[in-house]
């Protein structure tokens, strides 16, 4: 790692809401109404602009407000430090953060200040990939093995995964990596879309959008569910009629149901073929995961968004409660934890198809799923990231998809720099789309 003498001379943040909500984009059964936010910093150095770490905090709006206080909470622990020695040990940096022993009551290691250590801790590897000239991607898969499990926290996860078998995971992923890196880069990596399946799309617009994924080249798409059942039917059926039998339709509820609910709709929607039901109860409830997947076979069960840390993850794996793990980059403790994520998922043969519904997501989430690809895993079987179709105009370094795949970033960092114009305008309450609302309501109610 870069070793260059700097410092971090600032951590500022933002409040950032895009009026998602108005077109009903992000709608599902438990979330009808979401305005697509980001609680968002950038770590200034002085070395310029061209050397900053930006990083993010995925909300819908109400609260991403306590999000930025929650960040703004951080500063005095990351101003005044050494850039190249937290570049070079981020896992120092996660550390010293969730060891503090005032804000770990808070959590611990859970919920909004948990989150905000994430975008803190991803905010140096973005800094870290750039002052290597990488994308965060490949800075991950061409680090050797026995850094990157220095990067781990193994606190709580030596029952289910050691250092050593985590070393000996990422060993082994070394063999074939520059391979497959090379056919990364000519083909991407498989996606999956949910932009046809916002609850709140009539009919006719899941159909349209349902048939237009095809055609680009998608071979899944996911559905929300969970309000009412015989609209679920009905939207099922119009999925599967517009997208043909050979096509994945995965259906995620959201959290919405009870464990027995849970069952009995899943196998009410069993004659679509669902490839998937996606947190179909608590994120917190793993031996009712476990419950429902006995309940639904053949059908999969999916979760992981909303799943607050490492351990929660390890008892999901231990209990045999999913069949796919759906890591969030903005929900756990940043990369770091991520990779703990990652190699508990490769212990334990279970798939990773990360959640990527919000903004800035499929930014971040590329870059995890093209590491494990490249230097853990190995493989795409079953595997795919989401991808939605808003937003993305808003970064430097926006996700690009080709035939369904998403393609690899080559431009250094973790792509999560938003564009200066769309925090002019869309920064809460200041920014010009807000002000010029407001400006507008109150004339239409003078």
């Amino acid at each position: 790692m870069t070793a260059q003498t700097a410092r971090i001379t600032a951590l500022d943040t933002y409040d950032i809401r895009f009026p998602t909500s108005r077109e009903l984009d992000g709608s599902d059964a438990m979330n009808p109404d979401p305005d697509y936010s980001a609680a968002y910093l950038v770590l200034r150095t002085d070395e310029g602009d061209d050397l900053e770490g930006h990083g993010f905090v995925f909300t819908i709006g109400r609260g991403n407000d306590v999000q930025v206080a929650a960040i703004d909470a951080l500063r005095e622990h990351v101003v005044g430090r050494d850039a190249g020695a937290l570049c070079a040990d981020p896992g120092g940096l996660y550390r010293d953060l969730i060891g503090d022993s005032q804000l770990r009551w808070l959590g611990p290691e859970k919920g909004v200040m948990h989150m905000a250590i994430g975008a803190v801790t991803n905010a140096v590897w973005d800094l870290a990939a750039k002052r290597e000239g990488k994308p965060l991607w490949q800075l991950l898969a061409d680090a050797e093995p026995e850094w990157l499990v220095g990067q781990v926290d193994f606190r709580y996860l030596t029952d289910a995964l050691t250092p050593a078998e985590a070393l000996h995971l990422l060993r082994q992923g070394k063999e074939g990596a520059a391979d497959r890196a090379e056919r990364l880069r000519e083909r991407g990596y498989p996606a999956y879309t949910t932009s046809p399946g916002w609850l709140g799309y009539s009919d006719e617009k899941l159909t349209r959008l349902a048939k237009q994924a095809v055609a680009d080249g998608f071979t899944q798409i996911k559905l929300k569910v969970g309000a009412d059942l015989a609209d679920d039917i009905r939207r099922c059926r119009a999925a599967r009629a517009a997208v043909g039998p050979d096509i994945r339709i995965a259906i995620d509820a959201n959290q919405r149901w009870d464990v027995a609910e849970a069952i009995e709709w899943t196998r009410a929607l069993a004659e679509f073929d669902p490839y998937w039901i996606e947190e179909p109860t608590s994120p917190d409830d793993i031996l009712g995961h476990a419950a429902i997947r006995d309940g639904v076979v053949p059908v999969k069960v999916a979760t992981g968004e909303h799943v607050q840390n490492r351990i929660v993850f390890k008892q999901l794996l231990q209990a045999g409660a999913i069949d796919v793990l759906q890591l969030d980059a903005a929900r756990v403790g940043g990369v770091n934890e991520n990779l703990a994520i990652l190699l508990l998922a490769a212990k334990f043969g279970i798939p990773v198809c990360p959640h990527a519904g919000g903004v800035g997501l499929c930014e971040l989430v590329q870059h995890l799923s093209m590491f494990d690809h490249v230097a853990l895993s190995g493989t795409t079987e079953d595997r795919a990231i989401e991808y939605v179709d808003h937003l993305h105009q808003h970064f430097l370094d926006p996700v690009v998809i080709d035939a369904g795949h998403y393609r690899a970033p080559a431009a250094p960092g973790f792509s999560a720099q938003m564009d200066r114009a769309a925090i002019d305008t869309y920064g809460y309450p200041h920014g010009t789309f807000w002000t010029g609302d407001l400006a507008a309501r109150q004339e239409a109610t003078a």
